[in-house]
Parts: structure tokens; C-alpha cells; sequence
């Protein structure tokens, strides 16, 4: 991908996650605390304008955020801070989400690999393995709760094409795209993100039938609310937050089929790093290297270990919070 194409993306990003923040806070029903976004963000550019400057003074360079390209070396940081502040649930502490963007851009810093002329963070594929799953939560929520909530032919078309989804694996689907295709990283996520967006829409429309019945739906439509006000204001902020805690384990589930697509060669392609494409390479050494292949296992394993502690931790909190088990 070009500069001028990633700054793009990038200013598309932020300006996409600024507005979800927004809108989660003041009409989707985000339950951190307004200022959690705000230290997310200090938290993550303060750590990224630190430790650049350290690297500048190590290498006697000019910091990148003194240049004019200041907005595009921030804004990564920027987004990761907005992120750790939505995905994170601590009531209204805030130093995790502080915690978690300072380690989150502390770690572009320290799990580094010389690639060409330039060094480049080896857990990119956990970025692949997010935004996949935010793909699929926004198109697979999208339509479940459409479906739910308007029922009659449009649930049943809805539906229907989710069933031959769902009979096609996601591993062999990936297969025949890629192995027709040249596997970009984009390519790579729409394919992911086919095979994944059925299973959410099945659980948002489950939620949704149920919730379309409550009394509280009923009384908004003598009061003359629309389908989509109560959709959106209503249903959407009750229905969305359960579903929310199974993404953050999915992009687990993400970051191993992409690592498993990497292992066969159609993976994130070199001289971008990947778990799998990097064990594959190892294969050959060892018997005289077995680390080559061994730290980045490693590595995988304990990024999936913590994305899985973290998810599981934040079920269990919300559950305690609202009185579940």
C-alpha cells in the first residue's frame, strides 16, 4: 500500500472510530465513562510522542511528529487509544484503558523485525485479526437486527442466505478465494469477514425477535415511534453490548485462521511479517534454528491467551455488574 493511500485509510479510520465514540456515548449506550476516551487517547499519543523521542535522540533523527507529516505518524496511536477505551470495560476506573494504550503503543516499540530498509511491528496480524471483526460485528449485527426486528420476508431472505453461508467452512472458503486471487491484507479480511458475519447475524436477529416482543417496544409504537427509532435508540443498545464480548474473543479466532492462511502461503505476504508465514519459513531450520520458528509460536500463543483472559474477564464483570452469574 502507498503512503499517500495508508494516510487515506488512516484519516478514514479515525474520522469512522471518532464517530462511533460519539454516537456509543451519546445514543448507543456505552457505559465508560465519558472521560474514558479522553485518557484513552492522552494515554496512547503521550507513550507514542515518548518513545519516538527517545528513538530519534538513539539515532540522531529529527522525531517524526516535528514533521509535516505529524498527523499521519499520530493518528495510529490516536486510534488505538479511542479503541482500548471502547473495547475495555473497567466501571469508572480509569487507569486500564491507560494501561492498555500505553502497552498497546509501547509494544510497536518493542516486538520490532528488520524488514528491508525499515524496521516493522511483528504483531500486525493482530490488526487483521480486528478490523475483521469489526467488519463482521457491524454487517453481522446490521442484518440480524434487521431481520429480527422487520420480520416476515425480509427475516426469511435474510436467513436463508445466512444458512448457505454458514454450510460453506471458512477455512476452505478462504482456500478457493485466495488461491485464485493475489492475498492481500484487504483481500484477506473481506475474505474472513464472509465467512464470519452469519454467525453474528443469527445471534443479533435471535436477540432481536426477543426484544421485538417486550413491552417496552409495544408501548413506543402507540406513542408513534418508527421501527427504525426503535431499533436504533432502543433495542440496538441492549441487544449489541452481549454481542460486543464475543467479538473481543473472535478476533482470537481470527488471528488464528490468519495465521493458518499464512502457514499455507496465502497469508499476509512477505516482506510483511506474519505469525504463520514466518513458522512455515522455519520449517527447513529446525534442527540447527528451532527458535526461528519457536518465538514467534510463542508469541501467537500468548496474544491468544491474552485476548482470551481479557474477554472472559469482561463477561464475567458485566455479569456481576447487572446481577448474573
Amino acid at each position: 500500500m502507498s503512503t499517500d493511500h495508508r494516510s487515506a485509510a488512516l484519516r478514514r479510520f479515525g474520522v469512522s472510530i471518532t464517530a462511533l465514540t460519539v454516537l456509543g456515548h451519546t445514543v448507543l449506550g456505552f457505559e465508560q465513562a465519558y472521560l474514558t476516551p479522553v485518557v484513552g487517547v492522552a494515554a496512547a499519543l503521550g507513550t507514542e510522542i515518548l518513545l519516538e523521542s527517545v528513538d530519534a535522540f538513539a539515532h540522531h533523527r529529527r522525531p517524526k511528529y516535528l514533521g509535516r507529516t505529524a498527523l499521519d505518524f499520530l493518528l495510529p496511536a490516536y486510534i488505538a487509544g479511542l479503541a482500548c477505551a471502547m473495547l475495555l470495560y473497567a466501571n469508572d476506573l480509569l487507569m486500564p484503558t491507560a494501561l492498555a494504550a500505553v502497552v498497546g503503543v509501547a509494544s510497536k516499540y518493542v516486538v520490532r523485525i528488520p524488514v528491508g530498509p525499515r524496521l516493522r511491528h511483528v504483531l500486525n496480524p493482530s490488526n487483521a485479526g480486528i478490523v475483521t471483526v469489526l467488519l463482521i460485528f457491524i454487517i453481522g449485527c446490521g442484518l440480524g437486527l434487521f431481520a429480527g426486528f422487520k420480520g416476515k420476508w425480509w427475516d426469511t431472505i435474510i436467513m436463508r442466505i445466512t444458512d448457505a453461508q454458514l454450510s460453506i467452512p471458512m477455512i476452505i472458503l478462504a482456500i478457493t478465494i485466495l488461491g485464485v486471487s493475489r492475498p492481500t491484507v484487504p483481500t484477506i479480511i473481506i475474505v474472513l469477514a464472509l465467512s464470519g458475519w452469519p454467525l453474528y447475524a443469527r445471534v443479533a436477529r435471535s436477540a432481536a425477535v426477543t426484544e421485538r416482543g417486550k413491552e417496552y417496544v409495544r408501548g413506543l409504537r402507540v406513542l408513534g415511534a418508527g421501527d427504525w427509532r426503535i431499533l436504533l435508540l432502543f433495542a440496538a443498545p441492549n441487544i449489541l453490548p452481549p454481542i460486543a464480548f464475543v467479538a473481543v474473543l473472535d478476533v482470537a479466532r481470527m488471528m488464528i485462521f490468519e495465521a493458518i492462511l499464512g502457514f499455507l502461503g496465502l497469508g499476509i505476504q512477505p516482506p510483511a511479517p506474519s505469525f504463520g508465514s514466518i513458522i512455515a519459513d522455519s520449517r527447513k531450520y529446525l534442527l540447527n534454528a528451532w527458535w526461528i520458528g519457536t518465538i514467534p509460536g510463542i508469541f501467537l500463543a500468548v496474544a491468544l491467551t491474552s485476548i482470551n483472559l481479557m474477554g472472559s474477564a469482561l463477561e464475567k464483570a458485566r455479569n456481576r455488574i447487572y446481577g448474573g452469574l
